[in-house]
């Protein structure tokens, strides 16, 4: 099976979706902006990875972030520590999962001890190349002819520092580490979330307490993965004290999605998801290999070593129907396939109640995460009695299929997410569209 024995080579890429973003760094930056590249044996995990506990520290060392300004309270904007830790996959079975955790310089002036945002990344890729524990001590990263990468996770982060929060960022199952990226697997993503605001709190010598108030914080693939963590807070860790989770533009209900993404300029992770499914549900890897054909397979193959902004840049606006051998769209396809549409079924967003108020944004003409199934999933979790504030963008469609309608209501949003973070932190009532 080509596309599950991937050969793991370092090649970076940046994500389409902050395409200009990066550009401007290029500019700013030059061609190559590197640091200290991380060991790679840091990656390897240890035979027998069980810890006392998921969110259990297994190693841990400093990561210098490309940019530090010394200070008496420590560097500015913080203190870098790389790790690793045991979380749980899909399954339950122990995993390593690496992460980087960020020990603010400024001080605390909110209410109440140091508080800890654990912050799920949006789509970085399938690359073990495109871990953000790896992105953050670069700025930009381009290699001739398409592999270009940074982490455009950092101005948030840094939002969250520079306010004297502490901040968490897990790489998730299988980035950085061996095995395929569980791309968008909802209970591997959460339990990665919230194991890592644990381990956060098992390292030693931090200016967090073992019982700090927690947020959880993520857009796109991230606010998928916030958004399962706030479903799964009170069954998977059920001691930490989690205020509020931001979830921007959650992918809830991925045969929704996959409808919707075929043919944008992220055509290519829909690669990303089928080999992060393979991985965890070995069972279906018959149907996808009768399913497509050799270009299919090539597809599969060369996505799993990418970044995002590569994978853009090759198989943007392909569609997904050149892919299968029936030439049909792949959402026609797994359509037929029982075991898909329980595995598809069992990754949705809503069948849960989340334990804690989330704020939720979505673009009305997000054109690829698409706004119906973001309003779906508040109105389940208002029927199961949450407390969920929708937020939608009202942007109007700008060139439809390049993100644009996606990457916007990010950076738009940004200071309404912010203070629902501060206001759950400050103990505010929360907001609600319920």
């Amino acid at each position: 099976m080509a596309f599950r024995n991937r050969a793991r080579r370092g090649r970076p890429g940046r994500t389409a979706a902050t395409a200009a973003l990066t550009a401007v760094a290029v500019a700013f930056g030059g061609s190559q902006a590197l640091a200290q590249t991380p060991p790679a044996g840091f990656y390897v995990p240890p035979a027998d990875i069980a810890t006392d506990s998921p969110g259990g520290i297994i190693r841990a060392e400093p990561s210098p972030l490309l940019i530090e300004v010394p200070s008496p309270d420590g560097p500015v904007p913080a203190a870098a520590t790389r790790i690793m830790y045991q979380s749980s996959d899909t399954h339950g079975n122990p995993i390593a999962v690496t992460g980087t955790y960020l020990d603010p310089a400024a001080p605390w002036i909110g209410p109440g001890p140091r508080p800890l945002v654990s912050m799920a990344p949006g789509t970085q890729g399938q690359g073990d190349q495109c871990a953000p524990s790896k992105l953050l001590s670069q700025l930009i990263y381009f290699d001739y002819p398409l592999d270009l990468r940074g982490e455009y996770e950092l101005p948030f982060m840094t939002a969250m520092l520079a306010q004297g929060i502490a901040v968490v960022m897990t790489d998730y199952e299988g980035l950085g580490t061996p095995g395929h990226h569980t791309y968008v697997n909802r209970k591997a993503q959460g339990h990665a979330v919230l194991d890592a605001a644990r381990a956060a709190m098992n390292l030693p010598n931090t200016k967090i307490s073992s019982g700090a108030p927690v947020a959880l914080w993520g857009y796109s693939q991230g606010g998928g993965a916030s958004a399962a963590a706030a479903e799964l807070h009170q069954s998977y860790a059920p001691e930490l004290d989690i205020k509020g989770a931001y979830a921007g533009a959650p992918p809830a209900d991925l045969a929704e999605v996959l409808e919707v993404v075929d043919g944008t300029v992220l055509t290519g992770v829909i690669g990303y998801a089928i080999n992060g499914f393979a991985h965890a549900y070995p069972e279906i890897t018959p149907i996808i290999e009768d399913e497509v054909n050799d270009l299919g397979r090539s597809v599969l193959r060369d996505v799993a070593t990418q970044c995002v902004a590569e994978t853009a840049l090759r198989f943007g606006f392909q569609q997904t129907r050149d892919y299968t051998r029936s030439r049909e769209p792949l959402s026609v396809v797994l359509n037929r396939h029982d075991v898909v549409l329980e595995i598809l079924a069992d990754q949705r967003l809503g069948n849960a109640r989340p334990s804690v108020p989330v704020l939720v944004q979505a673009g009305t003409a997000d054109d690829i995460v698409p706004a119906q199934q973001v309003r779906t999933l508040v109105a389940e979790w208002c029927e199961l009695g949450g407390t969920v504030r929708l937020s939608p963008n009202e942007l109007p469609p700008v060139l439809p299929g390049l993100a644009v309608n996606h990457a916007v209501p990010y950076l738009a949003g940004v200071g309404e997410s912010i203070e629902f973070i501060n206001d759950r932190f400050a103990g505010s009532a929360a907001p609600s569209s319920c």
